[in-house]
Order: C-alpha cells, then structure tokens, then sequence
C-alpha cells in the first residue's frame, strides 16, 4: 500500500485561536479533494525561539499554544505538528501533538533528540527534525542512529530546509532526499524556509516567495516524501516569516502541481 504524500502546512507562528481555525478550516477544504493521495498536518509554532530581532513577535507560549492545537484538533480532525525548543518540553509538547518538531539549529543536540523520541514512543507521536543548514545530508544518518534507540524509524521524518552558502543565502541539494531516505526514514521538504535569505533585511529574514513552487516541484521530482510550507490568509501581515509565507488560497493549486509530478513518477 502506497503511504500518502505528507503536508504539514499552516502559519509560521500561532497569532490567534480564530486565526488557526481559518487557516485550518480553509487548508481542509482546499485538499479534501485529493482524498487519501494526502495527509495534512496543521502546522503552528508557539514559540519561535531564533528570531532575528529581539523585539519580534516569538508567540503565545507553549501552554496557550498547546490550547490553541487542541482546539484544532477538536473541531477539524486534523493531526498538528508544533516545535520545541527544551528537552524538557518534548512529553508535554507531544501529549497533544501528532508529530512534534526539532528545529533546524537544534538538530544535533543529543538530549533533544532523545527526549524526542523518547516522548512520541509514549504519545504515539511522530519525530520530525529539521537539517540544520550546517550540516550535509550524509551527517543526519547520525540523527536517525540516537533516534532509533527510542522510537522506530517509520515515525521519523528527516526536513530538507536548504544549506548555507554564502551570505544571506540558501542553497537546496536536491539529492539530500535520496540520501536521506537511504536511512530508512521518509524525507520531506521544507518549501518556504528553503527559500529564505537569513537576516536578509538587516534586522529580519527576507526570501524569495516567487522559487518556492520551483524547488517544491524539483524536490517532489528527486523523491520527497512531502512538503512542510507555512501559509498566511495575508502573507505581508503575517508576524513571521512575512517574506516566504504563501498565500493561504494557493495552497491546494500547489499540491495538485506535485501531486501531478509524483503520480508521473509512478
């Protein structure tokens, strides 16, 4: 049996509960078409903990945050996926949450590894982590090698979200999901941070929102497993990632060009 092409989609960082809901509501309707071709994960962080700036917005918190997915949860259906950025917040984080999240500058730590792991083993929970951008895709075999001690590699994910190169740049490797996938876990691709230019505004990210149908569609073409992409009913109001947030009604015409590609790979 064929698995379903993977979405995790949703606003970079929770703003509101009403807020959450639209989106929610909206990205379910959109892909209700494609029926089980897909799986959708709400996506929204509570604590975006390596802002630029110090006085950017970082979110509402884990406990209000955590309310925020709960209630998702309750009236949509949907599974969620959030970050977290402690050791100490993984069972918390993962006894509400279908699939919990290691950032991509947190990926080599071993205690938040393990404690991820640790914590979707008792939840039932997905491990989802983020490639630095520090790192090759050769090296995230280590990542798999700490997880595995706790957790089975069927719920394991490995994100692509591009590496450094240069300044304010980021470059994706379109064969860091065959190599990743050789591992034995499901690879998927981070469509709107890959397209970021890191402190590209001086005191906030900027990116490139036109490439990201582009790369998405080269790395459903080199076997990704799914696509991670942040969206915003208004993209230029969004409190994160205002630059490379798409545009929430676009999203299921972006789904259905890469569920076009993969069906063609067969």
């Amino acid at each position: 049996m064929k698995k379903p092409f993977l979405i995790f989609s949703g606003p970079c960082v929770l703003e509101s509960e009403e807020l959450a809901l639209e989106v929610a509501e909206s990205l379910k309707e959109q892909l209700s078409g494609f029926g089980d071709e897909v799986e959708l994960t709400f996506k929204g962080s509570f604590d975006k903990a390596n802002r630029t700036s110090i006085d950017s917005y970082r979110g509402p918190g884990i406990e209000k945050g955590l309310k925020i997915m709960e209630t998702v949860k309750a009236k949509t259906g949907l599974p969620v996926i959030t970050d977290f950025h402690l050791p100490e917040q993984a069972d918390e984080v993962a006894s509400v949450c279908d699939t919990i999240q290691i950032p991509a500058f947190l990926c080599r730590q071993t205690d938040m590894i393990v404690a991820g792991a640790k914590a979707c083993e008792k939840n039932g929970s997905r491990l989802k982590v983020k490639k630095g951008q520090f790192l090759s895709p050769e090296e995230t075999k280590n990542i798999v090698d700490k997880a595995v001690n706790f957790l089975v590699k069927d719920r394991i994910l490995l994100t692509e979200r591009g590496s450094s190169f240069g300044y304010n740049n980021l470059v994706v490797d379109m064969a860091s999901f065959s190599i990743m996938k050789s591992f034995g876990v499901r690879a998927i691709h981070d469509a709107t941070h890959c397209v970021q230019r890191p402190g590209g505004l001086g005191n906030a990210t900027g990116g490139k929102r036109e490439q990201i149908l582009v790369l998405a569609k080269a790395a459903v073409a080199a076997g990704a497993d799914g696509v991670f992409m942040e969206c915003h009913p208004k993209p230029s109001e969004a409190k994160s990632d205002a630059s490379t947030s798409l545009e929430l009604t676009k999203v299921g015409g972006i789904i259905d060009t890469l569920l076009k590609i993969k069906r063609a790979l067969g």
